[in-house]
């Protein structure tokens, strides 16, 4: 009775491993192994680095969204003024924004005043939109007050105003320049409404990290805007932030009960939902293209093992009439189809976290090899291309490719398990 030996034996390993370093006679084998190792290696490193841009873009994008405007947006209805006319200002601004900064889990609430005028500097004009707040709540904004690329000091805004690096850039200005700011809703005359034009210094140069906030918005102090936008007493809206914008929508009722029946709100999620969507199917559809990819490339296991098989038929006949199983067998093909799988998938996974950890020189590089223009901020909206490495995303990676690998493997494994020792060994 023939004595049963575990599996995964070390003879089984010392076959496997003598099997995958083919003899020059064999090359075929060899190039097959190879082949499908560096295959294995690119689609994970493609898999890896795909999810890691894909979530880097969508964190900062989500970053620039919460850091440079408000999480919640509490405005009014259309309603009546006291001259019968219709209105969306808030008289009772500072009322409601006490009752809603009183509300557990807001941070800070800030009246503003909008608005969208022409400005010109030196013969240059651009767009922009123009919000008034106060200093203290412009402190509260992260991407503005904290900006990486900021010029002059965010304490000198009441003395002037704060515009993006982008209206810097096409206006030609600097700090301490003066900026025209042109209102077509200006003084009301008997002849008509004749435009506003006011003249401020530029005390504050900042870069929110998108390039559309950056190329058109500009911040000007609140009783100055309410002065320039006729809105003496009132504001257009009150700019909420939040502690975890992830759950705005938990505080949607108790915003709605402390601005009042007049109340509307409008969160981050509602102007950005649509786009965070679209980012999650394409991410979805990503992931299974890529997947395509790595079973693709498993399948050249397949080939390379089905090769090894047909070499080496008469070894397996002789290794069945010494006494060797079955199990043993395919153990051992297992093993040889395995190994390209599992090293191949280690190459890959450290080739994607290190794109990934150093995305930034590489992008430099293929930017400058390429003579710049690569990335254009205008049709991306940030700067630079992100990566952020996530672990769910890594594993999700070795586990896909893996498997593929190991069940791919069994199939010639169980056919160079079944051969028939007397056929093999009949015409040797």
């Amino acid at each position: 009775m023939t004595a049963r030996t575990r599996p995964f034996a070390a003879f089984e390993w010392m076959i496997a491993w003598r099997y995958l370093r083919a003899r020059r006679a064999e090359g075929g084998v060899s190039v097959m192994t190879w082949i499908s190792l560096i295959g294995i290696t690119l689609a994970v490193f493609a898999l890896i680095a795909t999810l890691a841009v894909r979530s880097g873009f969508r964190a900062e994008f989500v970053d620039t969204i919460l850091g440079a405007n408000a999480h919640v947006t509490v405005y009014a209805a259309a309603h009546p003024d006291q001259n019968g006319h219709m209105t969306r200002a808030i008289a009772d601004y500072d009322t409601v924004t006490k009752k809603i900064e009183a509300i557990p889990g807001v941070t800070t609430a800030a009246p503003l005043i909008k608005g969208e005028v022409m400005a010109s500097f030196d013969g240059h004009n651009t767009g922009v939109q123009v919000y008034g707040i106060a200093l203290s709540d412009l402190k509260n904004i992260p991407r503005i007050a904290h900006s990486d690329q900021a010029l002059g000091s965010i304490d000198d805004f009441n003395d002037g105003i704060a515009i993006g690096v982008g209206v810097a850039r096409d206006l030609g200005l600097g700090i301490g320049d003066h900026i025209r700011l042109i209102s077509p809703d200006g003084v009301k005359t008997a002849f008509g409404t004749s435009p506003r034009v006011k003249s401020y210094t530029v005390a504050y140069i900042f870069s929110a990290g998108r390039w559309d906030i950056d190329q058109v918005r500009v911040y000007m102090p609140f009783a100055e805007a309410q002065s320039y936008f006729n809105r003496e007493g009132t504001a257009d809206e009150i700019d909420v932030m939040t502690a975890d914008p992830e759950r705005v929508d938990d505080l949607t009722p108790a915003l709605l009960a402390a601005a009042g029946d007049n109340a509307m709100i409008w969160t981050w999620r509602d102007s950005a939902g649509s786009f965070l969507r679209a980012l999650t199917v394409e991410d979805n559809v990503m992931f299974v293209i890529l997947s395509l990819i790595v079973l693709i490339a498993s399948m050249n296991i397949v080939s390379g093992l089905i090769m090894l098989v047909k070499n080496k038929g008469r070894d397996i006949g002789i290794l069945r009439t010494m006494g060797l199983t079955e199990g043993s067998v395919l153990r051992v093909f297992f093993i040889c189809g395995a190994s390209t799988g599992l090293i191949g998938t280690l190459a890959g996974v450290i080739l994607g976290c290190l794109f990934a950890i150093y995305i930034d020189p590489i992008f430099s590089f293929i930017n400058y090899w390429a003579g710049g223009g690569v990335w254009d901020p205008s049709i991306r909206g940030i700067y630079t291309l992100p990566a952020k490495l996530e672990w769910f995303d890594v594993v999700r990676a070795v586990a896909l490719s893996l498997g593929l690998s190991f069940v791919v493997t069994i199939f010639p494994a169980r056919r160079a398990a079944r051969m028939n020792p007397v056929e093999a060994l009949r015409y040797e």
